[in-house]
């Protein structure tokens, strides 16, 4: 069977759909191809079921740890698993069905089946029945996500071995959980996990956990993990792990020095890799770089001219909102519109306790690339909502440009950072100065008054933290 499009999509994750439906509103006939979940790793083992575990092991963790302070006393608490995973499902199966609603509102195609190159107008599909499907094309956009990797020898199964998929799913709490890997995913789940009773052990091969991240910030972070008696492990290599009985033996080298520990589970978070290895790639001589990902210019186009590539199939950041716009970008680019990549602006959020998010430049890399700088910072000590919600920790650091008060950068470790780092990439997408941070008044008592206060600060302006006073020429 031979089909035509204007448009074909592989992969309808969060870089794929929106393609499919930007492409569609601009008057494009569109196809997308899916090997087998509408809304790709985001919807199904990702962003949306793994926030709602963590929303249920915080809100857990207030009743049991900290209800008492506010006088509230809960006697008894006991999970259940079984429910809990039950209405993660409900959350994530809601948002994918309004997905599969919005592509066939827009008269998207749907295809399920594997994609594989025959030139760069024609991609074979092998459907759900094993029919081959001949898909003719004027432009093609790649979403097919990344896989996950392994550590050599051990070999992940879901069960005992986990990536993030599997650790999600897990129908008990793990009597002790280690993480392999101190980046974003193992201290999400493994945090989440020892917020619910488990057991958890983080090893990481680098000298810090979240290796890219500030120091200051990833200490809040360590001091935090170490309330859940979370251990840490960093300089650390795994060297083998096998199952034995009912316990997973792990062989591990610090400093020179081997020594083993055991696990009930493991979590296998080290990195991905590009899921691009049946696309026969090869056939259209289509470029990737060395870490095996597409390479693309800012307008999403590879080196073949009708050929584009979004999300995390492209490289890092692996960020689901980065995928969408690329999506969007890609979508507008073929229909003629003069759109482009401008990544400046955008935002990374990790899901911990504190939260850690930031936008724009750090500190490090504004004084690399020449930038004299002053920076602002307000703890959320300070902050009575903070106080009043019992959740504290963490600060909110701006770093601007001495010489005109341009916001270069800004870091939120704290309650909600997740959210409040959008204004700060709206104040770094508009240009904003601290000077017109601090002029904007922010209600009281919220956890935005902490940003005014760090804009403030640099301006020798704050009321409720210490100010670190401009420097005068």
């Amino acid at each position: 069977m031979d089909l035509q499009t204007d448009i074909l999509i592989i992969g309808a994750g969060p870089g794929g759909y929106p393609a499919a439906i930007r492409s569609a509103q601009l008057g494009k006939k569109v196809i997308i191809v899916e090997k087998e979940y509408i809304g790709g790793e985001c919807l199904n083992w990702g962003c949306i079921p793994s926030k709602a575990l963590i929303q249920s092991a915080k809100f857990y963790d207030k009743i049991v740890r900290k209800s008492e302070q506010m006088g509230i006393i809960v006697k008894e608490t006991e999970i259940d698993i079984t429910k809990m995973q039950t209405w993660k499902n409900e959350v994530q199966d809601k948002l994918i069905e309004g997905i599969k609603l919005l592509l066939k509102t827009n008269n998207v195609e749907v295809i399920f089946g594997t994609a594989n190159f025959e030139s760069k107008n024609v991609v074979q599909v092998t459907n759900n029945n094993n029919e081959k499907i001949n898909i003719n094309f004027e432009d093609c956009i790649i979403s097919t996500g990344t896989e996950f990797i392994s550590i050599p020898n051990i070999e992940i199964d879901e069960i005992d071995f986990l990536t993030a998929k599997g650790a999600l799913n897990l129908n008990s709490i793990p009597e002790h959980l280690v993480c392999i890997g101190g980046g974003i995913i193992g201290l999400e789940l493994g945090m989440t996990w020892a917020k619910l009773g488990a057991k958890v052990t983080i090893i990481e091969m680098l000298p810090n956990i979240l290796n890219s991240i500030d120091k200051r910030a990833t200490n809040v972070l360590k001091k935090k993990l170490g309330k859940y008696e979370v251990e840490i492990l960093t300089s650390t290599k795994v060297l083998e792990a096998n199952k034995n009985g009912e316990v997973i033996e792990i062989l591990i080298e610090k400093d020179g020095q081997q020594s083993r520990l055991s696990a009930s589970k493991v979590l296998i978070s080290i990195g991905k890799r590009a899921n691009t290895k049946n696309l026969e790639l090869h056939k259209i001589g289509l470029e990737l770089d060395q870490m095996g990902f597409i390479k693309i210019n800012t307008q999403m186009k590879t080196n073949i001219d009708n050929i584009y590539a979004v999300g995390d199939c492209v490289g890092e950041p692996f960020l689901a909102h980065k995928a969408t716009k690329q999506g969007v970008i890609a979508a507008e680019v073929i229909a003629g519109e003069p759109s482009e990549g401008d990544w400046r602006s955008m935002p990374s959020a990790i899901f911990t306790d504190p939260e850690i998010a930031t936008v724009g430049l750090n500190e490090k890399v504004a004084k690399e690339l020449g930038y004299e700088i002053m920076t602002g910072m307000a703890s959320f000590n300070a902050s009575g909502r903070a106080l009043t919600q019992l959740d504290h920790d963490g600060y909110v650091k701006i770093i601007s440009d001495q010489n005109n008060g341009i916001i270069l950068g800004v870091e939120i470790v704290g309650a909600n950072a997740s959210d409040l780092i959008s204004e700060a990439a709206l104040a770094i997408e508009m240009g904003a100065t601290v000077e017109d941070i601090g002029y904007t008044i922010h209600p009281h008592p919220t956890l935005p008054e902490m940003i005014m206060e760090a804009a403030e600060a640099i301006e020798g302006k704050a009321i409720h933290v210490p100010n670190k006073r401009k420097k005068k020429n």
